[in-house]
């Protein structure tokens, strides 16, 4: 009797213990599918994406003649989404330079973005300044050889003030949203505003004021946009003798038309407010607080653009008139008159050429010629 207990005990025991080991790695397995499930729902697969562009230019600009190939830029990108209304991206930038801020490797975006409401969607991080058309323009989309001098000086990219290179950004919080949507969903009105350290990337605030940005614009047909942008703030240093800060305030007013692969676009910027002598381009040029007073307080810029397709999304002929006025008069004026052309091989591989007459009033032979042709692809 002992031994039929003892052995029927035993085979129980073995089958206990293999059910027990199956209800064991059930348990332990469950949470790690459940975990896996709830990830797949919390992050949606990130997408890898970049572009380069490379350039050769000609100048003939009297005693400053040149010719060079040079990697205007390469980027690479992060983004996704997380619990499905998060949206969040992650840029950076190198330019094969590693001499100066304003060409060397560089953090350009890191932000998230509630995106549940069209109506108000909250974006914080570092990104761009909601000031002009032209700034969130991708740069091959862009259309041209580089952003219109009165974007590139007057919004953020190498701008007056002296603030380091900082491809139109600065850290802060924006609401945006579109409003009064057609019976086909079309929005007929955007807005946008934001408040910004007003330092530019990567570099905290040091005034304790902040920039406030922000513009709106309507769309009252399918692809025409007319609107305004105001800017007022500070850049500021901190010299040997403390902070010293620098008021800035600046409007803009855009308009532009997009149609069948037709594009048109303009806009005028106006700014009050001095800089500082030396751009910062190094960690040394933080102490250098020296007003630029002989650049006056006052600059603006205009620039009118139309690109036109030969073959549509194919072929583009296109001219610019691009004008910079760096103390708001005209003796030291810079205007661009430029016509190019440029070829699409497929949606992800571009060649531009363009052809400019640079009438420069600040030297002594106001005129010369550019020569400009861009090599782009993304990926």
């Amino acid at each position: 009797m002992y031994r039929f207990i003892s052995e029927t005990y035993g085979r129980m025991k073995g089958k206990g213990m293999r059910l027990f080991a199956v209800s064991l790695f059930g348990l332990l397995a469950s949470p790690a599918c459940v975990c896996a499930q709830d990830n797949a729902k919390v992050f949606s697969k990130p997408k890898f994406s970049g572009y380069a562009i490379g350039q050769y230019q000609y100048s003939g600009q009297q005693g400053a003649e040149s010719n060079t190939f040079s990697l205007r830029m390469i980027r690479f990108s992060l983004d996704g989404r997380i619990l499905g209304d998060f949206a969040y991206k992650i840029q950076g930038q190198a330019n094969g330079n590693t001499a100066t801020l304003g060409d060397s490797p560089r953090l350009v975006d890191v932000f998230i973005e509630w995106q549940k409401l069209s109506f108000l969607k909250i974006k914080a991080g570092q990104f761009k300044r909601p000031f002009t058309f032209e700034n969130p323009m991708h740069p091959i989309d862009q259309g041209f050889m580089s952003y219109s001098q009165n974007v590139s000086k007057l919004a953020g990219f190498s701008d007056r003030v002296g603030e380091h290179a900082s491809n139109g950004r600065d850290i802060g919080v924006q609401l945006q949203g579109d409003l009064f949507k057609t019976s086909s969903g079309r929005p007929l009105f955007h807005y946008q505003v934001g408040v910004f350290n007003g330092q530019g990337i990567n570099t905290k605030d040091v005034d304790n004021r902040k920039d406030v940005i922000g513009g709106a614009w309507i769309m009252p047909v399918e692809g025409l946009r007319i609107g305004g942008f105001g800017w007022t703030g500070s850049y500021a240093r901190k010299g040997s003798d403390g902070v010293k800060s620098l008021s800035k305030n600046r409007y803009a007013i855009s308009g532009e038309y997009v149609f069948d692969d037709w594009t048109f676009r303009s806009e005028y910027i106006h700014s009050t407010g001095y800089g500082f002598k030396t751009v910062y381009n190094q960690s040394a040029d933080l102490k250098a607080d020296e007003v630029n007073t002989a650049a006056g307080n006052k600059a603006d810029g205009f620039y009118a653009l139309a690109i036109a397709p030969v073959i549509k999304k194919k072929l583009h002929v296109k001219a610019r008139y691009d004008l910079y006025r760096p103390q708001a008069e005209w003796n030291t004026s810079k205007t661009y008159y430029e016509i190019g052309v440029d070829y699409m091989f497929t949606k992800n591989l571009q060649v531009n050429l363009e052809y400019a007459l640079v009438n420069d009033r600040s030297l002594d032979s106001h005129n010369y010629s550019l020569i400009d042709t861009q090599f782009s692809f993304r990926f």
